[in-house]
Parts: C-alpha cells; sequence; structure tokens
C-alpha cells in the first residue's frame, strides 16, 4: 500500500496575511495616572498639580509614549492634562490623553496611515488574530476598512484557522 503525500494546503495557498503585531509601534507604551496626586482621592489642587510636575523625574519619559488619565472618578480641569502635556513634550515621542489602549490606538492609526496598501489588491487576506502584544480592537476594525476596497476577500485569524469577513463580489 502507497502512503500519501502530505500537503501543506497552507503553505501552497494564495493567503496574504497581515500581521498587525508586526507593526507595534516604536517606543515604550507608558501612563501617568492622576488619580496619584488627587487631595483625598476626589479633588485635584492645582498646587499639588504644579508641586508634583516640579518634582517628578521627567527624563524616564525619554523616546516613550505616554497616555495621560484619571482613573478615579473625580472632575478634572482641561488645563491639568494641558500642563502634564507640556512638561512630557521635552521627553515623550508621544502624548495622548486617555489611558493605554487609546494611546496605542492612536499609534496604530498613525502606522496604519503610513502603510502601502496598494499591496493588497486582489490578495485574499488573513489579518492575523493571535499576537505576543496587544493589539487595540480598533487597529483590526481600521485594517479591515483599509482592506476592503482593495482584497478580494479578507479573514480573520490564522491561515489554518480562519473566519470569513468579507468576499468581493463577483
Amino acid at each position: 500500500m502507497e502512503q500519501d503525500e502530505i500537503i501543506n494546503r497552507v503553505a501552497s495557498s494564495s493567503l496574504v496575511t497581515l500581521n498587525l503585531e508586526e507593526l507595534f509601534p516604536i517606543g515604550e507604551v507608558t501612563q501617568i495616572d492622576l488619580k496619584d496626586i488627587l487631595y483625598q482621592g476626589l479633588i485635584l489642587r492645582e498646587k499639588d498639580l504644579r508641586d508634583f510636575i516640579k518634582a517628578h523625574y521627567w527624563q524616564q519619559y525619554q523616546n516613550k509614549n505616554v497616555a495621560v488619565f484619571c482613573s478615579e472618578d473625580a472632575v478634572i480641569p482641561t488645563w491639568a492634562y494641558m500642563l502634564l502635556g507640556i512638561a512630557l513634550e521635552p521627553f515623550a515621542l508621544k502624548v495622548v490623553f486617555g489611558d493605554r489602549n487609546t494611546l496605542l490606538s492612536q499609534l496604530y492609526k498613525e502606522i496604519l496611515d503610513k502603510t502601502d496598501w496598494e499591496k493588497f489588491r486582489g490578495a485574499k487576506v488573513v489579518i492575523k488574530g493571535c499576537s505576543d502584544v496587544h493589539v487595540p480592537e480598533s487597529a483590526y476594525v481600521e485594517a479591515a476598512l483599509r482592506l476592503r476596497p482593495l482584497a478580494s476577500s479578507i479573514l480573520y485569524g490564522e491561515p489554518c484557522s480562519t473566519v470569513p469577513l468579507y468576499k468581493k463580489p463577483k
């Protein structure tokens, strides 16, 4: 009895993989939470914020992407975030109002804006779903929206196990 040859159909398929993890933004991602300087955990006092800004070691944010937010349910005046942004600007690569996910979403949006999408024209594209680093959902949505007018089909997951998302009508 002759053995059948095992064929790797994934390797021989015409699928093109888009791995958003490979586009991970340059620079470390960190955050400043204003909850740590609230008076009694409720109020941000201007003097406390200005003292924090004077005493804080801002060089630790050199070449980092920084999210600035408050995780407590406190009223924070807009100028407080502006003051922090001004203090961070000489050091940070990027400063964003919002949490880590907001920062990652904005960084990925900028990267996807610079991506050459034409290389996916007419292709069957798999947007890789499993990653070792956190890729925000907004990046997956943005990638799918960019691919839709170009790709012949869009799938999500791994080439061996995908969820079909879109197929261009014939």
